[in-house]
């Protein structure tokens, strides 16, 4: 399955092509909800947001940067516009985690192709993605928890503000 002059099957190469359309989707979605935190007044959420943006497009750029070290040319995809309109900040935490969820699945599926096919550069290279998923997924899942913890009221949700605006101060 392997060319001579690829060091990745056509199949693997499809996938990582894929996870970059991914990446970049995902900075899109963030860079959308950070805009729709900054008008509706959640300073906070949106410099985290805005923060995540760029750790998306760094996680598209180590994908290409990755294939760029292999002699192989990537295909950067045309982004998809963000089809979600939020209502709520914990709406945009929600999705998020579903999006992050998606992420892990996509990774998982390289990987388990990577594994079937012996491609152990690929798979070491995609041990850190794991390690990061496993991150986000637990990121949004302690935020979603502060809105059953600390509640929804407007007070709430300015509280729950503050914790991304720390968070979002943390990772930058």
């Amino acid at each position: 399955m392997l060319s001579t002059s690829m060091k990745i099957s056509k199949n693997i190469l499809q996938l990582l092509h894929e996870q970059i359309g991914i990446e970049a989707n995902a900075s899109n979605y963030y860079l959308y909800v950070s805009s729709w935190c900054k008008v509706n007044g959640y300073d906070g959420a949106s410099s985290f947001f805005q923060n995540h943006s760029t750790e998306e497009r760094a996680h598209m750029l180590k994908i290409i940067q990755y294939l760029n070290d292999l002699k192989i040319d990537s295909v950067i995809p045309q982004i998809q516009k963000p089809n979600q309109t939020m209502k709520s900040l914990e709406q945009a935490c929600k999705i998020s985690l579903d999006n992050e969820r998606k992420v892990s699945q996509a990774i998982d599926r390289i990987i388990n192709t990577a594994q079937k096919e012996n491609d152990h550069r690929t798979n070491f290279f995609l041990e850190w993605f794991v390690h990061e998923q496993i991150e986000e997924e637990d990121l949004f899942e302690s935020i979603l928890q502060k809105f059953d913890v600390i509640g929804r009221d407007k007070l709430a949700i300015h509280e729950i503000d503050k914790i991304l605006d720390k968070l979002s101060q943390k990772s930058s």
